[in-house]
Order: C-alpha cells, then structure tokens, then sequence
C-alpha cells in the first residue's frame, strides 16, 4: 500500500496539466495500476483486523462513507472545475496521498514475519491453484464479475440514456443519480446488519431478484414518466446491498490463509467485469438502434444488466449453505 500511494497522489497533480488526450490516458491507466495495488492489500486488510461478526457492518459503513464522498465529489468536484480546471485534481492528489497515507500510519497489523517476496511466478501459480481448487470462492469470483460488470454498464451508460434515449434534461439526469445515491447509502446503513444477523449470502440472494427483475422491467421503458422515481429508489437500494454485502461475503468463505491471495483475485474478476460489462453494453446499444427507434437502442441496456444479476443467484445457493458452518477465526490481537 506504502508503494502505491506516491503514484497515485504524482498522477492526480499531474492530471491538472494534461495537454492532450494521449498524455491524460498514459496518466489515468498510472493512477489506476497504482490504486488496485493500494486496493488489494487493502481489501485484505478487513478480515485481518475486523471479527468475523463484524464484516457486514464493516462494508455498510464503508459504502456509507464511499456514497457520501462520491456525491460530495460529483458536486463540489463540478463547482471547483468551473472556478478554475486544475482545482479539482489538485485537491483529490491531496485527500488521496493524505487518507491513504494515514491508512497505513494508523492500522496495526500482525505479518511480515516470514519471507516477504517470494516472487511473481509463485503468487500467480498460488492464486491459479486456489481457483481450481476451491469451489466456494470460484462461485463467488464469478458471481463478482457479473456484479462488477453490470455495475460497470449500468454506470458508463445511464447519464446516456436518460438524456439521449429518454430525451430528458441534463437536471433530470442528475435527479436520477440523486435518487439512485439515495438509495445506496440506504442500502449500506442497513444491509450490514441484516447481513450480520440473517447471512451475507441470504441477503444478496434476495436483493438479487430485485435488482435483476428491475432491470429487465427498466428495459420495457421507452419515455420518461415521475413515477419512476418510485421504482428506481427500490432498486437502487437491492443493488447497493448487493455491492455492500459483496466482499463480506468473501470473507466469511475464504481459508484464513489465502486472504490476501483472493481478494487479488477479486480485485482481478472485478477488473474482467469492468472491461467486459461496458464494452458488451456498447455493442448491444449500436445493434439495437434500428429496432428500438423511441430510445435510440439504449433500452436494451438494462436487459444486459439485469441477465448477469440474475444468472448469478445460482451461485449464491451454495454460498447461503456453506456461510452459516464457516468458520472464520478472530484478528490477531
């Protein structure tokens, strides 16, 4: 994590000053190499410090936090980068470097006692071996690239389709983010404790009906109506819970000595959802133009979204079983 954070906090300074496109995406892939080599150890670092009861609760306070900074950041972000451009970069290389930084200054951890490098081809034959080996944690990646992936989708895509296939306002489009942030941060106050207490993998199995049948009623949808807004806030919070209770989940079913493996891993099938998601969802927009004229080919997005969703809970069968007989051992103290 200490590796990672002065690239993450050189490419957002440097961000501000990009002349040309080119040079801002050699910039932007940098920052991103940087931050999933801060987000994997620190992805792991959860279980290690965190009791097993805890996990649910820890991700919804987490996904608290996370919705309100990206809302705070959606806003003043836009207010700072019309008073003057670079402001905004500027500001996030300082949060990022000093949050990051006081991260690995104030948590206490037990490891790196041993050997601390053992060499690339060994990690890779170590993570390969894992997810052949074990099929609880395979169920789980796989579902995560479809999560990730739909997540991907649904977030490249949205701002597009309600201006360009509904034929709304840029306002209108910014209400409908409202309500969807709404509606996460609704998810992370209550959704680590219902997971806590009922099973992580219960309740994403339930939430998963409504966040994938709401997207295949949101496909039917070719002009805007208020009313949506009722739906969308429902939905909006199945999908958060799902996100939230995620990498809970993985904690509760992975062996204590392959922590930091698979949460490499899942940072990895986190990346595969992203790359394939948003590409996918493209394509299909391009093809369906000509037969889905009223919203210009955008409404098959959210039939795209909602297969993965729903595809996935198969998976989750079996993790709801084997959850409950997990045993996850206390932090070291």
């Amino acid at each position: 994590m200490l590796v990672a954070v002065p690239p993450m906090g050189f490419a957002l300074l440097l961000m501000a000053f990009m002349p040309n496109l080119w040079t801002t995406t050699v910039v932007v892939m940098t920052f991103f190499f940087a931050y999933y080599i801060f987000e994997t150890p620190y992805r792991g670092l959860y279980p290690d410090v965190l009791s097993a009861d805890s996990f649910g609760r820890s991700q919804g306070i987490q996904h608290i936090q996370r919705g309100i900074a990206i809302g705070v950041a959606l806003v003043g972000g836009g207010l700072l980068f019309k008073l003057w451009k670079p402001s905004p970069f500027l500001l996030a290389a300082v949060l990022t470097t000093s949050a990051c930084s006081l991260v690995i200054l104030l948590v206490r951890e037990d490891g790196g006692h041993g050997r601390v490098f053992e060499g690339f081809a060994a990690y890779v034959r170590r993570s390969w071996h894992i997810f052949w080996s074990d099929g609880d944690v395979r169920r789980f990646l796989l579902a995560n690239s479809a999560w990730e992936g739909t997540f991907a989708a649904a977030r490249t895509f949205v701002v597009l389709y309600i201006i360009h296939g509904l034929h709304q306002s840029k306002v209108m489009s910014s209400a409908v983010l409202g309500a969807v942030a709404v509606g996460y941060v609704i998810a992370a106050i209550f959704a680590g404790r219902l997971g806590d207490r009922f099973g992580l993998a219960r309740v994403i199995f339930f939430a998963s009906f409504l966040y994938g049948g709401g997207f295949l009623v949101a496909g039917l949808a070719q002009e805007w109506h208020d009313w949506y807004f009722a739906l969308i806030v429902p939905v909006s919070i199945a999908g958060g819970t799902v996100m939230t209770l995620a990498w809970g989940l993985l904690y509760k079913i992975v062996p204590v000595e392959h922590r930091g493996a698979v949460s490499g891993l899942a940072t990895t099938t986190k990346g595969i959802g992203i790359l394939i998601g948003a590409p996918i969802a493209g394509l299909a927009i391009d093809l369906a133009g000509p037969y889905f004229e009223a919203t210009d080919g955008y409404q098959v997005l959210w039939p795209i979204c909602g297969i993965p969703i729903l595809a996935a809970i198969p998976l989750l069968v079996r993790l709801m079983e084997i959850e409950p007989r997990t045993k996850v051992e206390a932090p070291a103290v």
